[in-house]
């Protein structure tokens, strides 16, 4: 006997195995393995291919370049501001360059005709308060002062004494005006130009309407159903189209996103391959703390041989162009490869089955029994076969009885 001759390991090692095909009567295994069988079909012709486009190969990180031009003009008299002021794109709109991320100015504090010089702390800092100059040691600064202590502690106009720092004098101390300043922003219009190139294709697209002329551009606005292809936005119908008010946003400021995503099949017409607009505003508008968007900048000049500048503490809306795309178009490497995987999952239901067949079911032992068996040369013929064998021979043959 050959397992008898060598170890069970070894001789394993030089084993063939062969498929041996048995029908199973088992209704109830039938019905399972044929829904597992729809149930993959569905999902490898449904999802994989329909759905998810299993069929093409695909470029998910296009090359992306974003332009964006503000136009608008207007003349504001505030009491609380810089006065009567014309304001056009160059007063507005930071950074002038036309870039993915642009602000527009909507609100502001004005703090004119400041030079470095002494003079007392804005009193609403807080430790800005004193009360002799012990309070103020030299060289001290606070987080959210506006210059650093000399020692002394100085009375201001009110009855309140403050320290005395080196700082652009006078301090900025203006409260936010309850109004925006530049309400008419919100009528002012911005040119959004988003090139794509998708470059395992060699494919370029734009959101702006390939024919045609520029006459186009200057007299149409965006809407999603009359004029899809129109990159001119108001800005405030961008705010609405965000969810919020921009009259709202305009005395503290906020942030709003533009997304521009391409979804395009190439296996189609390439007109089919156009922009979707979605719109979201990004900050908060229930904050209480460290709402809206502001930040500072001044404006220098030489007065009477001396350096003087304007601090303009500005609010207003910051908008965020962002672009995705992904492109897809036919190719047979992961035709081959997604089909592969589906034969795969077919496979494995099968084997689902014969495991519950051959180790679950109540008839298991002798389905084991029939579907594995050794062949005579490397082993002892079972007792069925011996007992099968012993009938046949003591039954006369045919060539006997003749």
């Amino acid at each position: 006997l050959a397992m008898q001759g060598c170890g069970a390991l070894v001789c394993s090692a030089f084993e063939y195995k062969t498929e041996k095909l048995m029908i199973a009567r088992d209704r109830s295994v039938g019905v399972v393995y044929r829904l597992m069988q729809l149930v993959i079909l569905a999902y490898i012709i449904g999802w994989v291919f329909v759905v998810k486009k299993g069929y093409q190969e695909t470029d998910p990180d296009p090359e992306t370049s974003v332009i964006t031009k503000v136009k608008g003009v207007a003349l504001t008299n505030s009491t609380e501001g810089p006065g009567q002021r014309l304001w056009d794109t160059a007063d507005y709109v930071i950074p002038p360059q036309g870039e993915s991320r642009f602000f527009v100015v909507t609100n502001l504090v004005s703090t004119p005709r400041q030079r470095q010089g002494l003079c007392a702390e804005n009193p609403n800092v807080p430790g800005a308060r004193c009360q002799e100059d012990g309070d103020c040691p030299a060289g001290r600064t606070f987080n959210t002062g506006n210059g650093i202590c000399t020692g002394r502690c100085v009375p201001t106009n009110g009855t309140a004494r403050v320290c005395e720092v080196h700082a652009w004098c006078p301090v900025e101390n203006s409260p936010t005006p309850r109004e925006a300043v530049l309400r008419e922003a919100e009528n002012f219009t911005v040119f959004i130009k988003v090139s794509v190139n998708f470059t395992r294709f060699n494919v370029h697209r734009r959101n702006v309407l390939e024919e045609g002329d520029s006459s186009y551009l200057k007299s149409c606005e965006f809407h999603p159903e009359r004029s899809p292809l129109c990159p001119v936005f108001r800005l405030g119908e961008l705010a609405v189209r965000a969810g919020a008010s921009f009259s709202d946003m305009a005395t503290r400021g906020g942030v709003i996103a533009v997304h521009l995503a391409w979804d395009c099949d190439l296996d189609r017409d390439l007109s089919a391959c156009a922009a979707q607009y979605r719109f979201s505003r990004l900050d908060s508008e229930r904050s209480r703390v460290a709402a809206g968007h502001n930040f500072r900048f001044a404006r220098y000049s030489w007065q009477d041989g001396a350096e003087t500048r304007s601090l303009l503490k500005v609010y207003g809306v910051r908008f965020d162009v962002m672009v995705s795309g992904k492109a897809g178009k036919f190719s047979i490497v992961p035709t081959l490869l997604n089909l592969g995987a589906g034969l795969a999952l077919l496979g494995a239901g099968a084997f689902l089955c014969d495991l519950f067949l051959l180790y679950a079911s109540k008839e298991s032992p002798q389905y084991r029994q029939r579907k594995f068996e050794r062949s005579e040369e490397d082993g002892p013929v079972p007792p069925q076969q011996d007992a099968v064998r012993a009938r046949s021979s003591s039954t006369p043959g045919t060539a006997n009885s003749s």
